[in-house]
Parts: structure tokens; sequence; C-alpha cells
């Protein structure tokens, strides 16, 4: 095996670690953009958490104010959701 032989496989060899290493790079770049996503789902996630809270809270003190029993309320609306459900497996 002459020189000129080992020199192509070697070029090869250098050629396929360069291109790893522009797919290591260009993965590293796609998780980090995954992350910031993430992050600013999750921070998204938690804004919303919150004005569902104080919207439930509002919605809860102007139901006791005009006598509404919210309890009542939500379990029909919950037996309604599972007959909806039964019935869309019947079917």
């Amino acid at each position: 095996m002459g020189l000129g032989s080992t020199a192509k496989k070697i070029q090869k060899v250098a050629d396929i670690a360069e291109d790893l290493y522009k797919k290591v790079n260009e993965l590293k770049t796609q998780l980090e953009n995954l992350r910031s996503t993430v992050d600013e789902t999750n921070d998204r996630v938690d804004g919303m958490e919150q004005d569902l809270a104080e919207q439930r809270a509002l919605i809860e003190a102007l139901a006791e104010e005009r006598g509404v029993d919210t309890d009542a309320v939500v379990a029909d609306v919950t037996a309604d959701g599972d007959t909806d459900a039964a019935e869309t497996v019947s079917e």
C-alpha cells in the first residue's frame, strides 16, 4: 500500500470527522433553541395558570354573591362531560 492511498484514506476520515463536527454543532444549536422554547412555554403556562386562578376566584366570588352553588355547577358540568364521552365511545 502506497503513501498516496494512505493519504486518501486519512483525508476521507478527516472529511467525515469534519462533517460530523458540523452536524454535532447543528444539533447543539437546535437543542439550545428547543430549551429556549421550552422555557418560554413554561413561563407562558405559569402566567396562564395564574390568570386562571384569578379568574376562578373572581367567578366564585360573583357566584357566591348571587347565591350560585359553584360546586353543584362544576359537578353538573363534569357529569355532562362524562355523559358526552360515554356517548362518543358508544357511537
